[in-house]
């Protein structure tokens, strides 16, 4: 699949990490990575599950306290921040969760209403309709829009997750394993809306995801997460030309298994 035409800008860093280390107990995640996300840019961090991926993108959204090392998210020291600035930067960051985390007593309209009214106070009626139906839209579901989740099937509330976080306008989306449990079909559809919210709404991504044909058909860039580092870093083709056992194993499992 052919991506969007897009520009990175690649004289401008939105995030920068340098020596993040993240333990639990004895259990050692992240040993000192360094990674660099330009503006515009979908990078895609690969990995097996456990391997520490939702954790470093948990570190930049400030869910997480870094043990050590340095986190710059938009020119905010994101270890040191205050409270008050923290919140601040997240209403600068889209975080696409794994579970769409919608709230099932509320219709679609409400759940994507809701980030509206909690962050932008002064917005009339007509504003928040508008501003609703641009999001859905986006991700081709108007017709959902006085539907409740439990009526949606797992791409579209996917889907909609995602228009949620779309609706404040983030700088930075953070997709949080966007194709896990879905059909092939339905996969397809979430890898193009992610390559179209980069290209209609000018977001640079951290893409989170064992799935190599979400990395191939949405990544600029590709890092590969192993034994708590970042081994390879390329272009798709680039990652995966190696002969380390580890690298052809993730490999073979997603695409000759």
């Amino acid at each position: 699949m052919e991506q969007n035409k897009h520009e990175i800008d690649y004289s401008e860093k939105v995030i920068s990490i340098k020596g993040l280390e993240k333990s639990f107990g004895d259990y050692h995640v992240l040993r000192g990575i360094d990674l660099d996300l330009y503006k515009g840019e979908n990078l895609v961090v690969l990995g097996r599950s456990g391997t520490g991926k939702s954790v470093l993108i948990k570190i930049i959204s400030g869910l997480l306290k870094a043990d050590r090392g340095d986190v710059n998210v938009l020119g905010q020291d994101v270890v040191n921040i205050t409270t008050e600035d923290l919140q601040e930067l997240r209403r600068r960051i889209g975080f696409s969760f794994q579970n769409s985390a919608l709230y099932d007593s509320m219709t679609v309209r409400k759940n994507l209403e809701f980030p509206l009214v909690r962050n932008r106070k002064n917005l009339r009626r007509k504003e928040i309709d508008e501003m609703v139906e641009r999001v859905l839209d986006a991700v081709g579901l108007k017709q959902t829009i006085n539907q409740m989740p439990a009526e949606l099937s797992g791409g579209q509330r996917k889907r909609i997750g995602i228009a949620r976080t779309l609706i404040l306008r983030p700088e930075i989306m953070l997709y949080d394993e966007p194709t896990a449990g879905l059909d092939p079909i339905t996969c397809i559809e979430i890898n193009n809306l992610i390559n179209r919210v980069q290209e209609n709404f000018n977001t640079s991504s951290i893409i989170i995801t064992h799935d190599l044909t979400c990395a191939k058909a949405t990544g600029d860039r590709v890092a590969m997460l192993l034994d708590g580092q970042f081994q390879r870093q390329g272009k798709f083709d680039e990652v995966f030309a190696t002969d380390d056992e580890r690298v052809k194993q993730f490999y073979n499992y997603n695409f000759i298994q």
